[in-house]
């Protein structure tokens, strides 16, 4: 038992994680599990900052924002374990799910993004979020939230392969099998860290007893749900660069958009690199061929400023 009395007061969310409460702390009932979301925080700033620097679409900066703030209402959530805080924490998960698949539906071409179907997918997006807002709210029960997010992501893995395997679009093969690589990457990153959330859940009590017998800080290793942050966080942020460098590669714009920077960004989400000029011929006055390049390597490939 921990020694330390509660600051947020007694736990009041659905939720209790392996990870002993209070331990360390009065102000921070999980610490591994608080502190890994700063990771995911400083990856959606990075993946932020690319998208201004580069003038990427709203919609792109959006992704990488609401990502964000996933890692800022899970970190209050398990600071807390709070009611209110886990809201915080699962709402934007659904919220980011359904703004990815807005994403990856809204294909129109255009630097613009100005489309027929913009608005009702725009609608259905908002109608869903608040309607499954509404219902969490009255049905408390964590499965349903973790059902249907499962659904959403499967929902977003499914469209972007469908889209990785157009042939119609202006790339080359190999800069599409890049994409793929980047994006399928970042799942099998995420798919990891659920298995290891999943293993932490089911061998808790084991795990405990591990912990105190190899003493801490060593022991933080064993820490499952921290490292279920740490790997989704990594995941993420690779399925949501693959999906807008497949996005950004083969779009339509209008025909007085000639300059188009190229900014290289390497497979090492924390990277940085260095940046270039790139001027894309026109094709027929009103169509470009945005190409990525790759370098074996050092896994890198130029994202695209759309």
């Amino acid at each position: 038992m921990s020694k330390n009395l509660p600051f947020w007061g007694e736990v009041t969310s659905t939720l209790d994680w392996c990870e002993q409460n209070y331990q360390f702390s009065s102000y921070i009932a999980e610490l591994a599990n608080t502190l890994s979301n700063i990771f995911t925080v400083g990856l959606a700033l990075h993946g932020c900052r690319k998208a201004v620097a580069q003038s990427l679409p709203t919609r792109y900066f959006a992704s990488f924002a609401g990502f964000g703030l996933v890692g800022i209402g899970s970190f209050a959530f398990h600071a807390t374990l709070l009611y209110e805080a886990q809201l915080a924490d699962e709402l934007p998960m659904i919220y980011v799910c359904s703004q990815s698949l807005y994403v990856l539906f809204e294909t129109a071409p255009g630097a613009i993004h100005d489309s027929s179907r913009r608005k009702p997918l725009a609608a259905i997006i908002i109608i869903f979020d608040l309607i499954f807002t509404l219902l969490y709210s009255w049905y408390r029960n964590p499965i349903f939230h973790q059902a249907v997010f499962a659904i959403l992501m499967l929902a977003v893995a499914a469209r972007a392969t469908i889209l990785s395997r157009r042939t119609s679009t202006p790339i080359s093969v190999s800069t599409r099998y890049i994409i793929i690589k980047i994006f399928w990457t970042g799942s099998l990153s995420f798919i990891v860290g659920f298995i290891i959330w999943n293993l932490d859940n089911a061998y808790c009590d084991t795990l405990k007893v591990w912990k105190a017998g190899m003493g801490w800080p060593a022991a933080f290793v064993l820490e499952g749900h921290a490292w279920w942050h740490l790997m989704t966080a990594v995941g993420v942020y690779l399925m949501l660069v693959g999906v807008q460098c497949k996005l950004s590669s083969c779009f339509v714009v209008p025909t007085h958009v000639h300059d188009y920077s190229l900014s290289r960004l390497r497979f090492n989400p924390l990277s940085q690199g260095r940046r270039r000029k790139f001027r894309p011929g026109l094709r027929n006055g009103s169509a470009i061929c945005c190409t990525a390049s790759f370098q074996r390597e050092n896994e890198r490939i130029d994202f695209i400023r759309q």
